[in-house]
C-alpha cells in the first residue's frame, strides 16, 4: 500500500491513473446512458479529495488543445449558418443558453451561491464542457468544477427523459407531425432536384451561362435533356425551346427559375449512358481549405458539382464552400471526366488520423496571445478571452478559411477528434483534482440549495426552449427537439431522438443550433461573472 502511495506522488503515474479509471468508469451505461469522459472529472475529483493534484500546467494544455479542437469543428459549420436560414436554429441555441444565464444569475442571487459554483451549475446543466472552461478562466476557482460535476449527470439525464418523454405523454406522431409542419432548415440546406422544360421562347439558342442563374442562389443545372439525349450542362451548352434541364438546388430557387423559364415536369433519365452521376470523397491534402470557385471544375473539367455531404448532412452546393477531408462531393458528367477529377481529389493517400502539428502550434500559440489582450467592456470593467477565449476565437477564424499558406486549419474529422479528446481528458483531469479537494465541504454546506439550484437551471432553458421553437417559431416536434438537443449541447438527446425517428431532420436542427450553443455557453460563462 505505501509503495502505491508512493507512486501516486508522481504526478505523471497519477495522472495516468486517474486517465485510466475515468476512462474505466465513463465506460459503464445505465439503459444506454453513461458518463463517458466526465468519469475522468468525477475520479480526478475523488483523487483531489485524498490530496493528490494534477500540475496546472496540465490542465491548461489539455484545455487549449481541446477548445481548439471544438473551433476547428464548428468554425466552417458556425460561419455557414451565419449565412443561410440555419441562422434560425442559431437564434434558438442563443436563446436557450440566454435563458440558462438568466437563470443562473436569479438561482445565484436566490440561494446565495458563489459565482464560480453557479456558474460550474450552469456548464453542467447544459453538458459544456468548453463553458466549464471558461467559467475556470473567468474565475479562477474550482468551485466552477465542483457545480460542473454536480449538474452535469441531471442535465444528461434531463434532456434525454424530456425527448423520450415528450412524446409519449402528448400522444404526439412525430412523422405525422413532421408532414404536417414546414421544416425550414430542410428547405434552407438540403437540395432537390427539378426538371424544367424550357417555353420561354426568349431562350432559343441562347447559352446556359446567358441564362444567368444568380437570382435562384442555389440551382445549378447538371444536364440537359433534348428529345432522347443527354446532354452535360456546360457553361457553353446551347439550349433551346422544348429542353429540358436538370435542376438541382433548395425548393424556394428551383420553383422561381421554373416560374421563368418554363415548368415543372417529370423527371426521366432514360438513354443517358454516357452522363453519370458519382459521389467523391476529398481525401487529398491539396484540396483542403480550397471552394468549388477557385476550382472552378465546370470550365477546366467539364463537371458539374450539384450538392455536398458534410458530417454526415447534405447540403446545397456552395462555390465558397471550404473543403475538409471527408467531405463528399456529388458531381455529374461524362465517366472519363469524373475519373479525372477523382484523381484531383484523392491524388495523396493519408492516414485515418493525419495532425498537423506546425498547424496546431501556430493556432494554439496565436490563440494564447489574443487571449492575453485586455478587453475593456464600458460600465462592466476588462476581460480577457485567455487560455479558453483566445484559442476558440484563433481557431473559428482559421478554420473558416481552412487553409493559409502552410496553416491547415481543417483535418480529417478522427484527427480532429484526437485531440479533442487528448486535450479533454487532460483537463478534466487537472480541473478534477483541484476541485475535488473541496468537494465534501461545499456539499456539506450548500447540498439542498446546489440540487434545487441546478435543476431549476437545468430545466428552465429547456422547457423554455422547446416552449419557443414550438408555439413562437412553430417548428415540428422533431425540428424543435432537435434545436433543443443542439442549444443544450446534449448529444446523449440527439441520440435518444434518433431512436425515435429515422428522420434526419432532428440532426440537422441539431447542427445547426449546436455550435452556436458551444461558443456562446463559453462566452456567457466568462461575462456572467460580471453580473454574480
Amino acid at each position: 500500500m505505501d509503495m502505491i502511495i508512493s507512486l501516486l506522488d508522481n504526478p505523471l503515474v497519477l495522472l495516468f491513473v486517474i486517465l485510466l479509471a475515468g476512462s474505466i468508469v465513463g465506460q459503464f451505461k445505465i439503459k444506454g446512458i453513461g458518463l463517458g469522459s466526465s468519469g475522468i472529472l468525477l475520479v480526478a475529483m475523488i483523487a483531489g479529495h485524498f490530496h493528490y493534484q494534477i500540475p496546472s500546467l496540465v490542465q491548461q494544455l489539455g484545455l487549449s488543445l481541446f477548445i481548439v479542437a471544438v473551433g476547428l469543428q464548428a468554425g466552417p459549420r458556425f460561419f455557414l449558418m451565419m449565412r443561410t436560414k440555419g441562422m434560425l436554429f442559431g437564434i434558438i441555441g442563443l436563446l436557450i443558453v440566454l435563458i440558462g444565464a438568466v437563470t443562473t444569475v436569479v438561482v445565484s442571487k436566490l440561494f446565495y451561491l458563489p459565482p464560480a459554483l453557479s456558474l460550474g451549475l450552469m456548464t453542467g446543466a447544459m453538458t459544456s464542457t468548453p463553458g466549464l472552461a471558461a467559467a475556470i478562466e473567468a474565475t479562477n476557482d474550482p468551485l466552477a468544477s465542483v457545480g460542473y460535476g454536480i449538474a452535469y449527470p441531471f442535465g444528461v439525464l434531463a434532456v434525454v427523459f424530456f425527448v423520450q418523454l415528450l412524446p409519449k405523454v402528448f400522444k404526439i406522431n412525430l412523422q405525422e407531425d413532421l408532414h404536417r409542419t414546414s421544416g425550414p432548415i430542410r428547405n434552407e440546406t438540403s437540395p432537390e432536384v427539378m426538371t424544367i422544360e424550357v417555353t420561354d421562347p426568349a431562350l432559343e439558342k441562347r447559352t446556359l451561362q446567358e441564362l444567368k442563374l444568380d437570382p435562384y442562389h442555389s440551382v445549378v443545372i447538371s444536364r440537359v435533356i433534348r428529345g432522347n439525349r443527354n446532354i452535360i450542362a456546360l457553361g457553353d451548352t446551347v439550349i433551346v425551346t422544348g429542353d429540358r434541364l436538370v435542376a438541382v438546388g433548395l425548393r424556394s430557387d428551383l420553383d422561381k427559375l421554373a416560374a421563368d423559364i418554363g415548368r415543372e415536369v417529370p423527371t426521366n433519365f432514360k438513354n443517358a449512358d454516357h452522363v453519370k452521376l458519382r459521389r467523391v470523397t476529398v481525401l487529398s491534402e491539396e484540396m483542403v481549405g480550397k471552394n468549388l470557385r477557385e476550382l472552378d471544375l465546370r470550365k477546366t473539367y467539364g463537371v458539374t458539382v450539384t450538392r455536398l455531404e458534410h458530417g454526415g448532412i447534405e447540403y446545397n452546393q456552395s462555390p465558397k464552400w471550404r473543403f475538409e477531408r471527408g467531405d463528399v462531393l456529388t458531381m455529374v458528367s461524362s465517366e472519363d471526366r469524373l475519373n479525372e477529377v477523382e484523381k484531383l481529389f484523392q491524388r495523396k493517400h493519408h492516414s485515418v488520423v493525419n495532425v498537423h502539428l506546425l498547424s496546431l502550434s501556430f493556432i494554439l500559440l496565436i490563440g494564447v496571445l489574443i487571449g492575453m489582450i485586455p478587453i475593456v467592456l464600458p460600465g462592466l470593467g476588462t476581460i480577457k478571452l485567455g487560455v479558453a477565449g483566445g484559442p476558440l476565437f484563433a481557431a473559428l477564424i482559421i478554420s473558416h478559411f481552412g487553409k493559409l499558406g502552410p496553416i491547415q486549419a481543417r483535418y480529417y474529422q478522427p484527427s480532429n477528434q484526437v485531440i479533442r479528446d487528448i486535450g479533454l481528458a487532460l483537463f478534466l483531469a487537472g480541473a478534477g483534482t483541484t476541485a475535488g479537494e473541496g468537494l465534501v465541504e461545499v456539499v456539506r454546506q450548500e447540498g439542498l440549495r446546489l440540487i434545487v439550484g441546478g435543476s431549476i437551471i437545468t430545466m428552465t432553458p429547456i422547457v423554455v426552449g422547446y416552449y419557443m421553437s414550438r408555439f413562437v417559431f412553430r417548428l415540428s416536434v422533431i425540428h424543435s427537439l432537435g434545436a433543443l438537443c443542439g442549444g443544450m449541447t446534449s448529444t446523449p438527446g440527439l441520440g435518444a431522438l434518433n431512436q425515435l425517428s429515422s428522420s434526419e431532420e432532428g440532426s440537422i436542427t441539431y447542427a445547426a443550433a449546436y455550435p452556436f450553443a458551444l461558443i456562446f455557453v463559453a462566452i456567457a460563462s466568462q461575462l456572467l461573472i460580471f453580473f454574480l
